[in-house]
């Protein structure tokens, strides 16, 4: 006459709320990240590979204290961009290449993630045009955050501007995620979760423009949920650049 339970959903839904020990733990893995992402960009040259540089930030997030990776890292050049799951290959990066540099470690148990999209040695005029939507949506879901907005008007903030630039369908998925222990916790930033965010809560906001086997750009940052807005836990640039 037993009965079993799932209530796994109730630790789950703990988890989205962060206690102050917990955002010290995410604001320091954030900081090691943007620092791992500097010494990152200074690594790509022309003769190195997507996995040659997957191995060098390896080395570089042991060499800065970090405990490893949150997640396998997704490096792409060129068309390999264009697949928001890419996985990192021997392809080298041609001028003009974007290239997306999607990253995290691991600090204390608690995750890091983020995205910065940069151009080798030259920037085209189509992926300049793609960049600079993708950037103003990144910035308009974020300007919106704060205690009782609801996660699908987020993600409609970056949707309908990528949309109303005439690049909806290649948005091909959620605007964000939420973070902590696991890189995707419970909550995600997406056009059918209207539950409101709340203070303490820290999730992804990362839209994305791929165009298939031409190019990709997708800018991510963490966002923690405060009292009155919302707090970027990342501080390495991501406005256009040219690395290489």
């Amino acid at each position: 006459g037993s009965k079993f339970i799932n209530t796994s959903y109730i630790i789950d839904t703990l988890r989205m709320f962060k206690d102050d020990e917990e955002k010290e733990a995410m604001r320091l893995a954030s900081k090691l990240n943007d620092q791992s992402m500097a010494k990152l960009k200074e690594a790509v040259t022309g003769d190195r590979s997507e996995k040659q540089l997957v191995g060098i930030l390896s080395k570089i997030y042991e060499d800065l204290g970090a405990d490893g990776f949150s997640f396998d890292p997704i490096i792409g050049f060129g068309a390999n961009a264009a697949n928001p799951h890419g996985v990192p290959g021997n392809d080298l990066p041609k001028p003009g290449d974007t290239l997306i540099l999607d990253i995290g470690c691991v600090k204390d148990n608690y995750c890091a993630d983020m995205t910065r999209t940069v151009f080798y040695k030259e920037i085209p005029e189509k992926g300049r045009e793609i960049f600079e939507i993708v950037l103003e949506a990144n910035k308009r879901a974020e300007a919106i955050i704060k205690p009782g907005v609801r996660f699908c008007d987020i993600d409609a903030a970056a949707r309908d501007y990528i949309t109303e630039k005439g690049y909806g369908e290649y948005f091909t998925h959620r605007t964000g995620h939420s973070i902590g222990l696991e890189c995707h916790d419970k909550g995600d930033v997406s056009a059918i979760n209207t539950d409101e965010v709340k203070p303490g809560m820290i999730f992804s906001i990362e839209p994305g423009i791929y165009l298939s086997g031409d190019l990709g750009v997708r800018i991510e940052d963490l966002v923690l949920v405060t009292e009155d807005g919302c707090e970027i836990l990342n501080s390495h640039p991501k406005e256009i650049c040219v690395v290489g």
